[in-house]
């Protein structure tokens, strides 16, 4: 199988997108789209969100990420079917094969910062070795309006076309950086954590997907009030680059068999067959459930 073929038979085709959402997302980087989710699905994500985070607490994203100051749930399609329904938004997946051609998913992971945290410095989230060398796009799927008070996520638009800056450690791979030009030097601030010019605080309603070129700079912000901002981080990265979370490491049977056979490879979870070849940066030996 391959990406054209499973979101066709998915019914997702780059009809899904408008000419506007493309243009914007190759220009600026990022676009929005409303109305994704049910006002029914909202209420039942959040409600999953609670609970998981409850029974999982201070350890909650432990296999990601424990973020403090941040509530976090990884590895959430192992743990309930509450969020299946974020694999199928038609345009999470048709913007990310637009974007990176072959993909698969790379990481899921809910997200809900606490008051008085949430500012983070300005940076992208992968590297890049050339203009158009995309890695991951990055939805993030609303179950809260995100409002200027909750610690809304601020971006430069069209900054994915310029140098990667600040990029986490974990993300770097193989990547080495190049002498910044002049150009892109002259870009770069002083403080990463402070206003830069151009940049835009998002807001978005509940249900709503914010589509975003990972190589975009951005950045949290600082989260003022009480209301919350529950969110999935849901991203799909080339077949090339490893995942993530590696979906192997963690299956389950309940997750593999209510999976078709074009959501078990856009989530990269068939077992290995023999012949397959080394999987790029294996975790484990992944002897799954299966064996």
């Amino acid at each position: 199988m391959y990406t054209k073929q499973a979101l066709h038979n998915l019914g997702i085709s780059m009809g899904c997108l408008s000419a506007t959402q493309k243009k914007q997302l190759d220009d600026e980087g990022y676009f929005i789209v409303e109305n994704v989710l049910s006002a029914g699905e909202i209420g039942a994500m959040r409600d999953a969100f609670e609970q998981i985070h409850a029974a999982e607490a201070e350890e909650g994203g432990h296999e990601v990420h424990v973020e403090p100051g941040a509530r976090r749930v990884s590895n959430i399609f192992n743990k309930t079917t509450a969020f299946d329904r974020c694999l199928a938004i038609p345009e999470v997946l048709a913007a990310s094969a637009y974007t990176l051609g072959e993909i698969k998913l790379h990481g899921a992971n809910l997200r809900d910062p606490v008051k008085g945290y949430g500012q983070q410095d300005l940076h992208v989230d992968v590297p890049k070795k050339f203009d158009g060398d995309w890695w991951v796009v990055n939805s993030m799927i609303m179950f809260d309006d995100m409002t200027l008070e909750n610690g809304p996520t601020r971006i430069v638009p069209g900054s994915h076309h310029w140098a990667p800056i600040n990029v986490p450690v974990v993300n770097i791979g193989d990547w080495e950086p190049e002498p910044l030009s002049p150009e892109d030097a002259a870009r770069v601030p002083k403080d990463l954590g402070a206003p830069y010019p151009g940049e835009l605080l998002v807001e978005a309603p509940a249900g709503s997907a914010i589509i975003c070129n990972s190589s975009m700079w951005h950045s949290g912000t600082l989260k003022t009030g009480d209301a919350p901002r529950r969110m999935l981080h849901l991203t799909y990265t080339r077949r090339d680059l490893p995942q993530q979370l590696l979906q192997l490491d963690y299956l389950t049977p309940e997750l593999y068999n209510r999976m078709g056979p074009e959501q078990r490879f856009l989530m990269e979870i068939e077992p290995p067959k023999s012949g397959d070849g080394i999987l790029r940066q294996p975790k484990k030996d992944h002897k799954g459930w299966w064996n």
